[in-house]
């Protein structure tokens, strides 16, 4: 299988749970909070290459994975910025809707 394309530990297991759960756990937050402090969501993407190195430091460091290497920094910070615009979306969608009242109308409600 085309397994080397993503992740370079023997284990699956580590990939998912530094890249995915570690990783995308602290890029769901950090999308959060940029949607949280109304900042644009380009910032998410500029935040995420920042995590998408702490991610490849933490392979290198406790699973003796390649610090510098441009194929994984690059798996690591797109799966990064896919879930921080995820969270940012969902926050910027519940912001907007709790901020300007936007609701579905029942058009068949008296008035």
């Amino acid at each position: 299988m085309l397994h080397w394309l993503l992740y370079e530990e023997d284990y699956f297991a580590v990939f998912i749970l530094v890249t995915v759960v570690l990783g995308g756990g602290a890029a769901w937050l950090a999308g959060r909070a940029i949607a949280l402090t109304w900042r644009p969501w380009w910032q998410v993407v500029l935040y995420m290459l920042i995590l998408g190195a702490a991610v490849r430091f933490i392979h290198f460091s406790l699973f003796d994975g390649t610090l510098v290497s441009p194929h994984y920094y690059t798996v690591d910070s797109a799966i990064a910025i896919l879930i921080g615009l995820a969270g940012y979306r969902l926050t910027r969608a519940r912001q907007m809707a709790v901020q300007y009242g936007f609701r579905e109308r029942d058009d068949s409600a008296p008035s």
